[in-house]
């Protein structure tokens, strides 16, 4: 049985019984003495065929190697046994030391720790780590790595994939960055580490190690698709007229109030991009993009790949019937034409005490409601209006945009 975390904290003052040990290409020769003590005193020893291959000498106990799917059960549900884990580098850095911890008190676990991957990295190329974008793929799309491609910017990426740094390569050249310097170090540490040192779009389909770090010195090519931090152009999404203009979608960021770690429903999500926006904000932030029409639900998942969120997850159908078993949100947009009566009861019932509303209306209809729901609820209620110059015969006017009228309400 899976240890609960009320059966940690009971424990909280035990003698730790399970050991976490990072160990590097370099195998035995790289584990202190306390670490080699662990290895061979446990009774269970967990790791990948790697690991358990490298410390093999030392292993008396039993040997088990993950399962597939991943799945740390096995190790918890050893509670009070002498246990080991081993795992690459940090265990606390992307590792499964992290994982274990979630359920586990303190007291419980001791920590070896070898170098990380980027630890080592860095020392080979001689960056300063604390001055550089590092991101781990392990097991994630390559489009995580779009928001961080910016001129000048070093980037450290670990793939456990042969075929990744050639794939990073081609996204990178599509999107203007092929002048990029890429160097691809694998089974750093060992005796088979190697180091090559390539173009962007000169990697072509080459195959490396499963264990790679790449370090990517980012150029931009004339025209290169950078993501800017704040303000991402229109012309960046796949839109057809589905879309929260630029301006409006600053300003409805800036009420929507992100924070790090928080959930967000799109209601009547469109092109998706405040979903888009507000997960860019921080790796930590997720989206549910709800969308009742297929083909824009279909350009949601393309903006959301394009764009580096590529795990944004898209719900078609409409509101307020395809909210139902959602994950409660901290924070609610609906877009200019999705609310009616039904969807703003219906999200302001699920959002959480302390969470946040906005909802934008460009239709007489709209406004009246939003109007409605500030007089019972209070909040904030604002209207925005935009006007862009343009041509009138040979001299220059304005031309206003459809004003659009934004409540804004946090839940008592």
């Amino acid at each position: 049985m899976t240890p609960s975390r009320e059966d940690s904290a009971a424990r909280a003052t035990a003698k730790p019984w399970l050991s976490i040990v990072g160990i590097g290409e370099d195998g035995l020769a790289g584990l202190g003495e306390a670490a080699r003590t662990a290895i061979a005193e446990a009774a269970f020893v967990f790791g990948g065929a790697r690991h358990i291959e490298l410390a093999a000498p030392l292993i008396a106990g039993e040997k088990r190697q993950w399962p597939s799917p991943f799945d740390v059960g096995a190790v918890l549900g050893l509670a009070g046994d002498k246990v080991c884990v081993m795992a690459s580098g940090d265990p606390f850095h992307h590792g499964v030391g992290a994982t274990l911890a979630r359920d586990l008190h303190p007291s419980e676990y001791t920590v070896f720790p070898a170098l990380s991957a980027f630890s080592l990295a860095a020392a080979r190329l001689g960056w300063p780590l604390q001055d550089v974008a590092t991101i781990s793929l392990h097991g994630r799309r390559i489009e995580h790595l779009r928001p961080l491609l910016h001129p000048a910017t070093r980037v450290l990426a670990l793939t456990s994939d042969g075929a990744a740094p050639a794939a990073i390569a081609r996204m990178m050249t599509e999107l203007g960055f092929g002048a990029s310097s890429v160097c691809v170090l694998e089974a750093m540490g060992g005796p088979n580490e190697q180091r090559t040192d390539i173009e962007a779009s000169q990697t072509g389909d080459r195959q490396f190690g499963p264990l790679n770090v790449l370090g990517i010195e980012v150029v931009a090519d004339d025209g290169a698709s950078v993501l800017p931090l704040a303000g991402i152009g229109d012309d960046l999404f796949e839109h057809h007229g589905q879309i929260t203009k630029r301006e409006i979608r600053a300003l409805t960021l800036s009420a929507l109030a992100p924070r790090r770690g928080e959930l967000l429903w799109d209601v009547g999500a469109g092109s998706g991009s405040i979903a888009i926006t507000w997960m860019l904000k921080h790796p930590s932030m997720r989206a549910v993009a709800i969308e009742q029409h297929a083909d824009r639900a279909q350009r949601i998942r393309l903006n959301a790949d394009t764009l580096g969120v590529p795990e944004l997850s898209v719900i078609e159908g409409s509101a307020p019937i395809a909210l139902a078993g959602l994950t409660v949100p901290d924070a609610i947009f609906i877009g200019g034409g999705g609310a009616d009566d039904g969807v703003a009861e219906a999200v302001i019932e699920a959002l959480k005490p302390g969470g946040r509303l906005v909802a934008n209306a460009v239709t007489v209809e709209t406004e009246i409601l939003l109007a409605g729901l500030h007089a019972r609820l209070g909040g904030d209620l604002i209207r925005i209006a935009l006007s862009r110059a343009a041509p009138v015969g040979t001299m220059t006017g304005w031309r206003p945009a459809m004003p659009v009228t934004q409540w804004i309400w946090t839940k008592p």
